[in-house]
């Protein structure tokens, strides 16, 4: 294959066998490259990018990179945009504590399901139809915000535009197809970190159009609905730019490559069974629950908290809070890297290590925000937890994608949903009721985060290892081969299936760390070409 021009590589799914498999000797700890490919980056035998061009646009993977994480953005603006009109929009529509809490947990609900769905979709149909379809069909969504007259319409709607929040499974996978494994920290990292900065933007954006509106002649309670029809409208224009620009693989659209034969179709029923049955996924949904899913739930909850709190006024409150959300331009991407950084040196024992560590410091100083008296203390520690929250959300994600190659799809929809089930939880326990303040209600967060993270303590790769424990001493059992191979029934090998397993298993074992110059090459591993 490596040597026809324009030729594809295996992607994310299974290849038809047909082609010979690139592998290359482990004695270095650097991934080749393939030189024979025609792409605008180096790329790797999977025509995964090597390197990481931040402000290039190169087709396709960093035109694919710019138009995920700007859909990402988009959404997360939209389904946040309600939260700093609250004060204005509780008046309005005569909304108890319990209806803005309800709506909270709304928002954040409606994709736990279709994140689910976005998962299955990418594996099967491919990112981009995903992306732009959940696109389109929330525009409608967002300008029904605009007509809601009662307490329930208001909780509906916000529960319709959270759907949107899929496109964070589509990023995440899209990034994974298109960038390898040695730098896949820093990029899913920056994807979705810039992509969650919407939730940042959108405490600027709309008390800024809130405050245009009305200074033209629009009355208060009129203002805040005509507001929503921006963040509409850019909805419907990503969904067009991701349509018609983006790509699904590195060698062409999913359906395209399938049907020249390419790429071979995988059964729902197979990755979804590959998913489920490992371990490490439920692991990740949980403490996923508690990184991302606190980072939704102080979206929601902290201009109010703020602006009642410290008696603010509502736009300064926003732009206060506006640096909670604004923090992933920076956090996110950096938890990713040091996630890599510490892979370089340790392999993955030190991509766990790094998770641990971000995501309890975030808890902890959520507990401290929760208790903070002064207006510059909380601003203090809100960054702080914001920082540690956000990293533990990158470093997640540069892990996710070495626990399964064929399931990648469903494994980042299940993960991507616990972090939504996880905010639902914790808004309905405590800001949905009075039984706690808001400043009890996160402090208490803070807490449930440093308990959930205990659980990466369990995870365990035997070609790896984990935070105490060593790979395990088989030289077959502790091979990449083995464990991606695993995922492949006889029948499925024997129709080359699992070629591009293979190649990922070879990409992979730099996840051995600074041990991968002298680890042994199993017998059953890909042959070495000269």
């Amino acid at each position: 294959m490596g040597d026809i021009e324009g030729s594809p590589g295996s992607s994310m799914h299974g290849v038809t066998g047909k082609e010979p498999v690139l592998a290359f000797a482990v004695a270095s700890p650097m991934v080749p490259t393939d030189t024979t490919a025609k792409f605008d980056l180096p790329v790797d035998s999977e025509h995964k990018a090597k390197v990481f061009k931040l402000f290039s646009c190169g087709n396709p993977h960093m035109r694919t990179f710019h138009l995920s994480w700007i859909s990402f953005f988009t959404c997360f603006i939209s389904t946040f945009a309600a939260a700093p009109l609250v004060p204005i929009i509780r008046d309005n529509l005569n909304l108890t504590k319990s209806d803005i809490g309800n709506a909270g947990v709304a928002s954040v609900s409606g994709s736990i399901f279709s994140r689910l769905v976005m998962g299955a979709v990418c594996d099967l149909l491919g990112p981009r139809y995903g992306c732009a379809f959940v696109m389109m069909l929330s525009a409608p969504t967002v300008f029904s915000m605009s007509f809601v007259s009662s307490p329930g319409g208001y909780t509906a709607v916000r529960f319709m535009i959270g759907f949107s929040l899929a496109t964070f499974v589509s990023c995440q996978y899209w990034m994974s197809t298109m960038f390898n494994g040695k730098i896949i920290g820093l990029v899913n990292g920056t994807a979705a970190g810039w992509g969650n900065m919407g939730g940042g933007a959108t405490q600027l954006l709309m008390p800024l159009l809130y405050d245009i509106i009305q200074r033209v002649g629009a009355t208060p309670f009129t203002a805040w609905r005509l507001a929503f029809f921006i963040p509409g409208w850019l909805h419907v224009i990503m969904g067009i730019l991701v349509l018609t620009l983006g790509q699904d693989l590195p060698d062409g659209n999913l359906s395209a490559l399938q049907k020249k034969g390419e790429v071979a179709k995988d059964k729902f029923s197979k990755i979804l069974w590959y998913a489920v049955k490992n371990y490490r996924t439920w692991v990740f949904v949980l403490l996923y629950g508690y990184s991302m899913g606190v980072e939704l739930s102080t979206d929601n909850v902290i201009a109010e908290y703020l602006y009642d709190r410290f008696d603010l006024k509502l736009h300064t409150a926003g732009i206060i809070a506006a640096t909670f959300g604004m923090a992933n331009l920076v956090a996110r991407p950096f938890g990713g890297y040091a996630s890599d950084f510490a892979a370089r040196r340790f392999g993955m024992r030190g991509r766990l290590w790094t998770l641990w560590i971000l995501q309890t410091l975030g808890g902890v100083f959520c507990i401290l925000l929760g208790r903070s008296n002064t207006l510059l203390v909380a601003i203090i520690t809100m960054i702080i937890f914001s920082i540690g929250a956000q990293s533990a959300c990158g470093a997640t994600f540069g892990i996710i994608p070495f626990v399964s190659r064929r399931s990648l799809g469903i494994i980042s929809g299940l993960a991507g949903a616990g972090g939504n089930f996880g905010s639902g939880l914790t808004q309905l326990i405590f800001f949905s009721t009075s039984k706690f303040t808001t400043a009890q209600g996160i402090s208490y967060m803070g807490v449930m985060i440093v308990c959930c993270t205990f659980p990466v303590m369990l995870i365990h790769f035997p070609q790896w290892g984990s935070m105490f424990f060593p790979a395990t001493k088989d030289v077959v059992k502790g091979s990449e081969e083995n464990y991606y191979v695993a995922e492949w029934t006889e029948e499925e090998k024997q129709k080359g299936m699992h070629q591009g397993s293979l190649k990922f298993a070879e990409n992979s074992r730099s996840e051995r760390g600074r041990k991968v110059a002298s680890a042994p090459t199993p017998p059953s591993s890909t042959p070495t070409r000269v």
